[in-house]
């Protein structure tokens, strides 16, 4: 009889787990470690003091500023960072095609291996370091946003590209290559038309999370909401702030509503 733990999917509900037991008690020491690692004073954080300078800082946000100037101004800021996040997911939507393909294994096993390799450089990258990269390349501005969210976005499309090609059945392209279609052909017509409401979604899905990633590389000079948002709060002018943060809300929202509703249509 064999000493092997085992798996707890094969035990019954009342069943002694000893992999779960000593997993639980490896997380419960991890969580407690750090916690006195970090040396968090909770008691200074919810201290009268402390809840008094919080509710300062928050009513300092009220009202928002409302002069049509502004107002104006954060319009502007607001479709500056749309069209970022837009202009970059779309360069990164027709890229990852072009990595995915390789990434499948549709050019042989040495393709396959370096695409995978890029995209996994590319999207380890977090965005906030492709863009100070980006200003310090490009200069500061919305174009240099738009490039830092490309690279990372193509990293992640083209993954989830490759993903889709390779789960795609491979019926369709077998039948059409059989029938003498050359490969290109037979991807067009058998296997892209399966994948295509795939890539529609991942794409969307991406769109969304850049808007507001967008608002966040205006921290570091590249346009947009965010640079507005960081200029207002360092000069300590929030009821400025506030209104650009309710712009990104609405903003947020606005590409969260129409991604949703394409979504369902392509899913009818």
């Amino acid at each position: 009889m064999s000493d092997t733990v085992q798996p707890c999917t094969s035990r019954g509900a009342g069943d002694f787990c000893l992999t779960c037991l000593l997993t639980s008690a490896g997380l419960l020491a991890a969580v407690i470690a750090s916690f006195a690692y970090l040396d968090i004073d909770f008691s200074a954080l919810f201290s009268r003091e402390s809840a008094s300078g919080m509710g300062d800082f928050v009513a300092s946000f009220f009202p928002p500023e409302a002069a049509p100037a502004f107002l104006q101004k954060t319009a502007h800021g607001a479709l500056q960072t749309f069209a970022t996040a837009a202009v970059g997911t779309l360069f990164a939507a027709l890229l990852g095609v072009f990595f995915a393909l390789p990434a499948a294994g549709r050019m042989g096993e040495a393709p396959r291996q370096l695409a995978r390799f890029a995209l996994n450089v590319l999207r380890s990258v977090p965005e906030l370091v492709w863009a100070t990269l980006m200003v310090l390349a490009a200069g500061l501005g919305p174009f240099a946003g738009t490039l830092a969210l490309a690279l990372h976005t193509i990293g992640v499309l083209g993954r989830l590209f490759a993903e889709a090609i390779e789960n795609v059945p491979s019926t369709a392209e077998l039948s059409l290559r059989q029938a003498g279609s050359g490969s290109a052909v037979a991807f067009l017509y058998g296997t892209l038309p399966l994948v295509w409401p795939q890539f529609i979604a991942y794409s969307l899905y991406r769109l969304e999370m850049n808007i507001r990633m967008a608002a966040v590389l205006g921290f570091v000079g590249a346009g947009g909401l965010g640079q507005m948002l960081y200029f207002h709060l360092s000069i300590f002018q929030q009821a400025e702030a506030a209104t650009v943060l309710i712009a990104m809300l609405l903003l947020v929202l606005a590409v969260d509503a129409a991604s949703n509703l394409l979504r369902g249509r392509l899913a009818t």
